[in-house]
């Protein structure tokens, strides 16, 4: 690939087929990112002018309100999610973008179904709306740690996929990323959250347990990258040990989502004849 991969490129090298594919193994997509992006500086250029167009692509959709773009954000911790959101989203004006990152369910929301939460907080025509973490949380910690039966869990996987269908045909495009990075990286990152100071009230002893049980959790993504890749929201997988890397990628396949709605600012309705400003 080039130095600048086209939009093409990267989508060839991130998509998982929703064509369908025999069995999907993360262990076929790189969780380095250097066949796309050679080196960080083109990488971090990249990001710049990507961010950039987001912001204008955003304003422009905000005028218009000629649809939403709602971003699913998945994996395991320290994969880079707030990352993300913060270096795609660098120079646009949070009027227009909202973030909502799910944790465990409250006792309002555990009397309703599990889609329930989510529902009522997708993006209105108009907004960028980034789900950190998502309703795949559902089909992931759920199943892992059983809190649910499994013939609920194996319900979930088609009811997610009409979830989204619904969103995209009432004018919601989705567009889901889930971030891929190694064990090692992992490891070297939760040790920087207990080592620098600035960062430390991100660690949780929690994420070591779920940190013993990695071999589980790339299956369940698997068995998630397999039967909810679909035509209407597909996954793309983004190599996620290179933050900059990273962040390029992920901002290139927003920017392309928003280029494909084709924002533009609308009419006012007056001619600017008319009116005269002392």
């Amino acid at each position: 690939m080039t130095d600048q991969p086209s939009t093409k490129d990267i989508r060839v090298a991130t998509l998982v087929d929703p064509r369908g594919m025999k069995k999907v193994s993360l262990a076929d997509w790189s969780t380095r990112g250097d066949k796309i992006f050679e080196n960080k500086k083109d990488a971090k250029a990249s990001l710049d002018a990507d961010a950039q167009a987001i912001n204008t692509l955003q304003d422009a959709l905000f005028a218009s309100k000629v649809g939403s773009l709602l971003i699913v954000l998945q994996g395991i911790d320290t994969s880079g999610k707030d990352g993300v959101t913060k270096e795609a989203f660098h120079y646009t004006s949070p009027l227009g973008v909202l973030v909502h990152a799910f944790g465990k369910p409250t006792e309002e929301e555990l009397a309703h179904d599990y889609l329930w939460r989510l529902h009522k907080v997708t993006p209105r025509k108009g907004y960028i709306t980034v789900f950190n973490r998502s309703q795949y949380e559902d089909v992931l910690v759920v199943k892992l740690r059983k809190l649910a039966p499994a013939e609920a869990v194996e319900q979930r996987y088609e009811q997610i996929n009409q979830f989204e269908k619904t969103l995209v045909e009432n004018g919601t495009r989705v567009l889901k990323l889930m971030l891929h990075i190694s064990k090692d990286e992992q490891g070297e990152r939760l040790r920087e959250r207990l080592e620098v100071p600035e960062k430390r009230w991100k660690f949780n002893p929690g994420d070591i347990e779920d940190r013993k049980l990695w071999d589980d959790y790339q299956a369940a993504y698997e068995t998630v990258l397999q039967r909810c890749s679909t035509p209407w929201a597909p996954w793309h997988v983004v190599p996620a040990d290179s933050r900059s890397r990273r962040d390029a990628i992920a901002a290139r396949l927003i920017r392309a989502e928003l280029e494909a709605m084709k924002p533009e600012y609308p009419d006012p309705g007056y001619r600017l004849d008319q009116y005269e400003i002392d």
